[in-house]
């Protein structure tokens, strides 16, 4: 006869501690699943939780890891891997992303993202809210005081390897914008890994231009991270946010900090975690995080802001922070001065469709509905993921208010921007049509049938 299974006494002594039913908890760990891209995992339920319990261990390498940050967000302490009962070894990267060595940790995290079974390598990178608590900026440049312990090489440093790598970011940067983070994701990833990171270890002539090259592989680390956020991969993202933290802390860069914090704050927010995002946003702006920025970094900056406290019900505050970004990106035109190549996109009507996301959350609709137009009208055609999406919304408010052709007749248009953009924005959108058309479908409507029918046909093409 097979060895009977010995019940797992940790994980129940968790489910009590959390005071949790096993529905529950399945409940909560399909959230953090979903919110990590593991639709795989998406039909546990209580026979699962209870099977666990019993003694059973998932083959999925994905499910102790989202079951650890599941109890992690419930009990408010850290929940490892190895207090689940369910007989894993902590994987290398589990833990506090602001502890490990900026140039270790960034390796290791290409090396898991180029992977053959990329599956089985990012099974431990789940989206941690833990690290939203933000350590002290010391901590952030820890690294900095080990830079010489770290292996120098014998290459030189020089002007020209920098102005190669801010090319390359440059052209990336444009591609991520105007065909979403799913076009060219891993040959950034395999640049910064295999031709930026042995430029750190190298031998600079300045200080100056080393500190200019580790803000380019922030900038770099960044650029990998949104492009993943875009993607839905939102636990990898959020490591290569925090890897671009640290580079830039290591490089003294205070506005990309700021800028990091910033797109940090934007991923949580539209995760859900409101106050937590709210508590980045402000980071994002203390200091010479904002002192030090352009004015039209400034604005981007004070938009990510302002949504995160309409999130958390300031609407009043959530209005000063728009008033005060109208006028940073007022400056910014009116000056022309010398600008961040990374906030090249941020125009008139990128602070259009913040504000009417704001406005939005702020219950304002109709105010909304203004400002998503006024960024439908503005935004150049060479944008055409994020336009994709300022229609979507609007298009979700309009129907909101009853006018449902009006809204199929916009997301018709969003739709046709969205041929050849792989995004896990536009997806979104899609799904979000889809959602808002199911109550019109029996009534043979043709403009529903059409949009519904398109809107099925990217779903199918793009998951």
């Amino acid at each position: 006869m097979p060895a009977a299974r010995k019940r797992n006494v940790r994980l129940e002594a968790l489910l009590a501690e959390a005071g949790w039913s096993r529905a529950k908890a399945a409940a909560a760990f399909v959230r953090v699943a979903k919110e990590n891209g593991a639709t795989q995992l998406a039909l546990v339920g209580r026979t699962h939780i209870q099977a666990w319990v019993e003694g059973t261990v998932p083959d999925d390498p994905q499910t102790p890891v989202l079951l650890a940050q599941t109890f992690t967000r419930r009990l408010g302490r850290p929940v490892l891997t190895t207090d689940l009962g369910l007989g894993v070894e902590a994987p290398d990267c589990e833990g506090d992303l602001w502890d490990t060595d900026t140039l270790i940790a960034l390796t290791d995290l290409g090396r898991r993202d180029l992977s053959m079974d990329r599956r089985h390598a990012l099974s431990a990178l789940a989206y941690q809210v833990t690290t939203l608590a933000l350590p002290h900026a010391p901590r952030w440049s820890a690294s900095v005081g080990a830079q010489t312990r770290r292996p120098v090489s014998g290459r030189r440093v020089g002007q020209g390897d920098l102005a190669a790598v801010r090319d390359v970011i440059d052209l990336f940067s444009q591609m991520d914008q105007r065909r979403g983070g799913g076009h060219g994701r891993s040959s950034v990833v395999q640049y910064l890994t295999t031709e930026v990171e042995p430029l750190l270890h190298g031998r600079f002539a300045t200080n100056e231009l080393r500190q200019n090259m580790f803000s380019a592989a922030g900038e770099l680390a960044y650029l990998s991270g949104w492009m993943a956020f875009d993607a839905s991969e939102h636990g990898l993202a959020q490591h290569y946010f925090a890897n671009a933290v640290k580079l830039a802390a290591e490089a003294d860069d205070a506005p990309l900090v700021g800028h990091v914090l910033r797109a940090m704050a934007h991923q949580a927010n539209d995760l859900g975690h409101h106050r937590a995002a709210c508590h980045v946003a402000a980071a994002s702006i203390e200091g010479a995080r904002y002192r030090e920025a352009s004015h039209r970094e400034r604005a981007l900056l004070g938009v990510v802001h302002a949504r995160t406290l309409a999130a958390t019900g300031d609407a009043k505050g959530a209005a000063t922070a728009l008033n005060r970004a109208e006028d940073d990106l007022a400056r910014a035109e009116a000056s022309r001065g010398d600008e961040p190549r990374r906030v090249w996109f941020f125009q008139e009507a990128s602070l259009a469709h913040e504000t009417a996301c704001t406005l939005r959350d702020s219950g304002h609709l109709d105010a909304a509905i203004s400002q998503f137009r006024r960024s439908a009208r503005t935004r150049q055609a060479a944008f055409p993921r994020t336009h994709a999406v300022t229609l979507g919304y609007l298009g979700a408010l309009q129907a909101q208010q009853g006018g449902i052709e009006q809204a199929c007749s916009t997301w018709a248009r969003a739709l046709d921007l969205m041929d050849g953009v792989r995004s896990g924005r536009t997806v979104q959108t899609a799904r979000q049509m889809r959602q808002a058309l199911s109550p019109y479908r029996p009534r043979g409507i043709s403009a529903v049938r059409e949009v519904d029918a398109r809107a099925a046909a990217y779903l199918a093409h793009s998951i």
